[in-house]
């Protein structure tokens, strides 16, 4: 089955008197309904929101365990104690291990950092860590983006005399681990006031607190603040409340004139022989996903996540070139075993009677690339959209990465499964699981009845949420600014999107050097006087809509294209579908519908 036409769905219309309130000169309808869609209600906190402020960041001593937490680590740094701060391997792994030591650094005499093994160790605090910890006379462990469900390693370390404070933002498990200090705003016992942290976010708290403690000031914790918005665009988790506002500071950062070394070297590579002064257009979140992410998740996939963190700790741009070059081969060589394998896997779809008619995919080969399969996974729901697992073997046992469709729990799906596997873990849109590779065939099995009985039907149609229908006049640079300032744009804040109806393309063409990608101009035969640039990734096979000269109705964002110097407004495309009457769902949930087939 190939992916579907796409549903849309305008989103709910916000309350008139909200809208109104919000209304005035430098903020029309349009803009107030985006606003009040946002949670905005009153003028006073569109200020706020259009001026985020460090004052914003609630206190981190708010947050359970965090007294004990800055009082056991000035005991290891009074004491002179070996610390050892330890990170998992993905972008917030090693952002937070690169923050919090590079900091700590300043104060320890007795300090060494720790990222396991992706492939020997895998994800969280493993033994091998332990001992090697134990090795060299560490007696605290601060445990970053990981941990919190780690209760027999921590008891491990415990008989070992080593102390754990845990800064880690999954969902906690039945009993929490014996450590000293377990900072988690997903605790049910804290009642810290933003529970959507990034794992660096934590550590950044926990600096905070250190800071506050011993009047340090608060500018020295600032400056990691680079890195807490990488790991935030990274980890997908929400651009709301505290992390908005970290965020906007740390792309700030990323944005003047003195970046981190490493960050830099790889901002130089991906551009090419091409400055990066050059380029007029600042990073966004997107810069970070898309650039930066894959480059430094590439260390760990590839080689060991610990070449990340000396990247993002290089102290001179000869250093940070020289790991740079490593880093950005290891995602070349990344890039292509993507290419190859997911190649592989959508052959599976035209051999298997099985992938045909499912409402999942599992795909299995024991040869892959165990650092590929999530990315992979994401790419099979691209063009077969469905909650996806891709399966390898490593050290004996079968291993895998599991990616979601739009509103489905894949995390809870898995758990419906346990029974067949060793371990698992993860997020309602990605997860990670292992299993004995005789129970390959019985979980496919079962995976697939849990997602035919718990998928509702309408969530197996992807979907583009609309936030409002304008009219294209509307597109001013005076309203654009104004939606520009909404950002930085992610999850729970995502750049709105647009309907127009009734549209003409003008001067259609195929770009690209594959011929996926279409440009051309849009007007309105209402209004002739509007004419915009617009472009549509991957939606070469609608040339011909385009070349009709019908109206058709059109999704869009609008974004600010930087080119030779010069800024204009430009739409950037995310459907179009012929005519100009189209039947929106509801903003209302799907309920679960039993499958009949």
């Amino acid at each position: 089955m190939s992916v579907p036409a796409k549903r849309w769905r305008l989103r709910s219309a916000p309350d008139p008197s909200l809208v109104a309130a919000l209304t005035h000169a430098r903020s029309p309808h349009a803009l107030a309904t985006l606003l009040a869609q946002r949670g905005i209600r009153t003028p006073e906190e569109a200020k706020v929101f259009y001026r985020p402020s460090l004052h914003h960041l609630h206190d981190p001593f708010l947050m359970k365990d965090m007294g004990r937490a800055v009082e056991r680590l000035e005991r290891a740094l009074g004491e002179k104690e070996p610390i050892m701060v330890y990170g998992d391997y993905d972008v917030d792994g090693t952002t937070s291990v690169a923050l919090v030591y590079g900091m700590l650094s300043r104060f320890a005499t007795r300090i060494t950092h720790y990222v396991p093994d992706r492939y020997a160790e895998g994800y969280g605090i493993s033994t091998l860590g332990i001992d090697r910890a134990s090795a060299q006379g560490v007696k605290l462990i601060i445990a970053l983006d990981c941990g919190v469900k780690a209760v027999e390693k921590v008891a491990y370390a415990k008989e070992k005399g080593i102390d754990f404070i845990i800064c880690d933002h999954h969902l906690p498990g039945g009993k929490l681990p014996d450590a000293v200090a377990v900072l988690d705003p997903k605790r049910s016992d804290c009642t810290y006031p933003y529970k959507e942290l990034s794992g660096c976010g934590i550590g950044f708290k926990l600096l905070q607190a250190f800071a506050q403690r011993n009047d340090i000031p608060f500018s020295e914790v600032e400056a990691g603040l680079d890195l807490v918005a990488t790991s935030i665009a990274c980890d997908i988790v929400p651009l709301d409340g505290e992390n908005r506002t970290l965020a906007h500071f740390g792309l700030k950062l990323l944005n003047g004139g003195m970046k981190r070394p490493g960050i830099q070297a790889l901002l130089d590579l991906s551009m090419g022989s091409k400055p990066l002064a050059s380029q007029p257009k600042p990073l966004s979140i997107m810069d970070l996903v898309f650039v930066l992410g894959p480059r430094i998740n590439a260390a760990g996939r590839i080689e060991h996540g610990q070449q990340a963190v000396e990247l993002l700790l290089a102290k001179t741009s000869n250093e940070a070139g020289n790991i740079a070059k490593r880093v950005d081969g290891n995602n070349a060589t990344r890039q292509g075993l993507d290419k190859a394998i997911t190649e592989q896997a959508l052959g599976l779809f035209g051999s298997d009677a099985f992938l045909k008619h499912a409402w999942s995919t599992v795909v299995f080969n024991k040869e892959w690339h165990k650092g590929v399969v999530g990315i992979v996974a994401s790419r099979l729901i691209e063009q077969h959209y469905r909650p996806t697992i891709v399966l390898t073997e490593n050290n004996g046992k079968v291993a895998g990465s599991a990616r979601s469709v739009k509103g489905f729990n894949i995390h809870d799906a898995i758990a419906a499964c346990a029974d067949l596997l060793e371990q698992y873990g993860g997020h309602m849109y990605a997860a990670g699981l292992t299993m004995k590779p005789e129970n390959v065939q019985a979980f496919r099995d079962k995976f697939e009845g849990v997602v035919r009985e718990t998928l509702p039907a309408a969530l197996r149609i992807p979907e583009e949420e609309v936030d409002l229908e304008i009219n294209l006049d509307e597109v001013q640079p005076a309203f654009v600014r104004g939606m520009e300032g909404m950002a930085p744009f992610g999850p729970a804040n995502m750049r709105p999107v647009f309907l127009t109806r009734g549209v003409v393309a003008r001067d259609p063409r195929i770009i690209g050097s594959t011929g996926d990608h279409l440009k051309f101009r849009i007007t309105d035969p209402r209004n002739p006087q509007v004419d915009l640039d617009a472009i549509a990734f991957k939606q070469g096979g609608k040339l011909e809509l385009l070349r009709s000269g019908q109206p058709f109705s059109l999704l869009y964002t609008v974004e600010e294209n930087h080119f030779n110097g010069r800024t204009t407004l430009q739409l950037n495309v995310k459907d179009m579908k012929p005519g100009v009457e189209h039947v929106l769902e509801p903003d209302a949930a799907a309920q679960p519908e039993t499958a009949t087939t």
